[in-house]
């Protein structure tokens, strides 16, 4: 091989990297050799493709390959030409990386991949989309854009195509262990071990070049085994560090008498007896919360994750954490509140050694603990919004100093940085299986954390996937109540965004759960969406039957709001229908059930609609009349602007019975009342800001 590239700043793939939402507090990488495989594909992208040589302009972006085992500098690499090429401003719209494996090898995805690639574009993707809607915004999105895009790890071909910009102004970067069959013009840059050149400069930066200069040759053979992985020296490295009396000749002679695991592949070998060295050399509390870090999600951890696993303080493994990042076991961010990334060559061996030397009753206990701290801080976060005082506030004050957050503002950013992992941890809670109360109360307290703190409409693609994690556990522990209310959750989100025949089907099917739990509110919600849904298809006569059957419930057990409400409903829909009478008789019966409730404001609401269907029926004076009777009700109540909406109502029925001048002097006082409410509202603006 020839001159090679290493990041030397974190075992094995990049640490700083080249995302576009790259944390700012992340120590840029180190990086040097491989000029001549850098060379190589930077040549690649101006190579001729088969539709070049056609005489066609390419139709999609180019696709550079750099394969390699994980450990061995491939993301490293993909990374250093990802910001050589940024620089000359040959890609001005950015530079975006996605993972396309999970830690513990599964492949993300697809619909999961392309909604990342979305939020980094700031581009907002419908709760509930499908991966080829999904895959075609993404393609969408970059159709005007000169981007570069690193897809770190990838599977296979089907994981990238549907990722490819039809666009040939933008460049991808994928990292694969092999070729990426199917996907035409790639040709591969395959990297493995370092030469000793270079493999020992990378030892020289970490623990100095006096021991490297006191023995080169122990240095080579060190190299040597280590097959030149840039992971396994980081490792060896980091041993070397912190021992300053150790000789090089010392990890040498430590390293060989490492039994070599035959059930890894051969090129994982070195990197797997590097690990087990610095594993063994740990004291057993140490190497227990390194093996415990297999259960981080999504391979990412913070102070608080660590100290449940470990069941130790939080200024402990914060300690353990900082230690392990000087070993080269894990990255840090360097943000005020580090979070801490497991590298993917190392999660399988980490998972590997913890199913080996850890009981499986401990494994589930340090799962739920983590599980627990997680939901008390969610719950801390979201309770830091409440007012002073509040019942939440005060049980906030009751938790640990190091659970509470100072502000909402801090509360705010820790979400924000936490969420991939907090969104794999409740993924991971729910497939495990074994502890769905946790992982429902984690979810439940994900869901109000990201409600107050984002909003449900911002929120809602990550909500619509956390109800669907309520919806599996239901299902799965035979929970009626709980299948009811996720299944309305996640057909409202679907109804908002269109997908009125699948909401449909979700309200039915919520319907049916509610009944079988007996829930009074679920079932009267249900039939009451199934109704709206119907309506929202144009089936005014299934509409008005299914809101029919709510009201007849709401009406049985004395709901009265909720009944006034529905009279309204079917009065609209009769309305649509052009069922006149009906749709008066119910306008007429909401505005009575208001009266009765004291709410005068919804009273003159319900009167100024029945006043619109005798207007349609062909009653103009009688619409008059009771459009009067709305306004009186409206001034009563002291709602301007329903007043002044009323005003205008009555000047356009004066109009159309040949009365223009009292349509003006209403027209005139509906401006009058607009004036002095926008009057009222920005002195009211300019008094808070004083």
């Amino acid at each position: 091989m020839t001159d090679q590239a290493v990041d030397t700043s974190g075992p094995a793939e990049a640490a700083g990297t080249v995302t576009a939402d790259e944390p700012s507090g992340a120590t840029p990488p180190r990086f040097f050799g491989r000029e001549r495989e850098l060379r190589g594909l930077q040549a690649d992208i101006g190579r001729a493709g088969l539709d070049t040589l056609a005489g066609r302009k390419a139709a999609r972006a180019r696709v550079l390959l750099i394969a390699g085992r994980p450990g061995s500098g491939r993301t490293a690499l993909a990374a250093e030409l990802a910001r050589r090429l940024a620089e000359p401003g040959d890609h001005p719209d950015g530079v975006y990386r996605i993972g396309l494996t999970e830690p513990g090898g599964e492949r993300v995805p697809g619909e999961r991949t392309a909604r990342e690639l979305l939020d980094q574009l700031g581009v907002t993707a419908p709760p509930g989309a499908d991966e080829d809607e999904l895959s075609g915004m993404v393609r969408e999105a970059f159709a005007a854009r000169r981007a570069l895009i690193l897809l770190d790890d990838a599977v296979d071909a089907e994981q990238v195509d549907p990722l490819l910009p039809d666009n040939p102004d933008c460049l991808v970067v994928a990292t694969s262990t092999g070729p990426l069959t199917g996907i035409p013009g790639v040709r591969p840059c395959t990297v493995g071990g370092l030469e000793a050149g270079p493999a020992v400069r990378l030892l020289a930066d970490a623990v100095g070049q006096v021991r490297i200069t006191v023995d080169p040759r122990a240095a080579e053979t060190l190299a040597e085994e280590c097959g030149g992985q840039p992971a396994a020296l980081t490792l060896v490295a980091g041993w070397l560090a912190a021992r300053p009396g150790a000789s090089v000749a010392d990890v040498t002679k430590q390293l060989r008498e490492v039994p070599e695991d035959t059930e890894q592949p051969l090129a994982v070998r070195p990197l797997a007896r590097a690990f087990r060295l610095v594993h063994a050399s740990l004291p057993p509390a140490t190497a227990r919360t390194l093996r415990l870090l297999a259960l981080a999600p999504a391979g990412l951890a913070d102070a608080h994750t660590a100290s449940a696993l470990a069941g130790c303080s939080v200024s402990v493994a914060r300690g353990v954490l900082e230690e392990f990042v000087r070993l080269g076991l894990l990255r840090t961010n360097g943000a005020d509140r580090p979070q801490y990334e497991v590298p993917g060559c190392l999660a399988p061996l980490l998972r590997a050694l913890m199913d080996e030397l850890d009981r499986p009753g401990e494994i589930q206990l340090a799962r739920a603990r983590m599980l627990e701290r997680t939901v008390r801080q969610l719950q801390s976060c979201r309770a830091v919004t409440e007012p002073e005082g509040s019942p939440a506030r005060r049980k906030l004050a009751g938790l640990p100093r190091s659970l509470r957050f100072p502000s909402p503002e801090v509360a705010a950013e820790w979400l924000r940085m936490r969420q991939p992992a907090l969104l794999a941890s409740a993924r991971l809670a729910v497939r495990d299986g074994g502890l769905d109360t946790l992982a429902r109360r984690l979810v439940a307290a994900l869901v109000r954390a990201l409600a107050v703190h984002r909003g449900t409409e911002e929120a809602a693609p990550e909500l619509y996937g956390l109800h669907g994690l309520v919806l599996d556990v239901a299902e799965r522990r035979n929970l009626p109540r709980e299948k009811a209310a996720a299944l309305l959750n996640l057909a409202d989100l679907d109804a908002r965004t269109g997908r009125t025949e699948e909401a449909l089907a979700r309200y039915r099917a919520a319907l049916d759960a509610g009944r079988e739990a007996k829930d009074l509110y679920a079932t009267g919600r249900a039939m009451e969406s199934v109704a709206g849904a119907h309506a929202e298809l144009g089936d005014f006569s299934r509409a008005s039957d299914w809101y029919g059957r709510a009201l007849a419930q709401r009406l049985t057990h004395g709901e009265r709001a909720d009944a006034a409400r529905l009279y309204g409903r079917l009065g609209a829909v009769h309305t649509y229908q052009g069922r006149y009478g009906e749709a008066l008789r119910n306008w007429r019966a909401a505005a009575a059930g208001h009266r009765r409730l004291g709410d005068p404001a919804a009273q003159a609401r319900a009167l100024s609609e029945a006043a619109r269907v005798q207007e349609y029926a062909g009653r103009p004076q009688e619409s008059l009349q009771t459009c009067r009777e709305a306004v009186g009700l409206a001034r009563g109540a002291g709602d301007v602007r329903l007043q002044a909406a009323l005003e205008l109502r009555l000047a356009d029925t004066l109009d159309r019975l040949g009365d223009p001048a009292a349509a003006r002097l209403h027209r005139a006082t509906a401006d009058r009342l607009l004036g002095d409410a926008s009057m009222a509202y920005e002195t009211s603006g300019t008094s808070s800001e004083t």
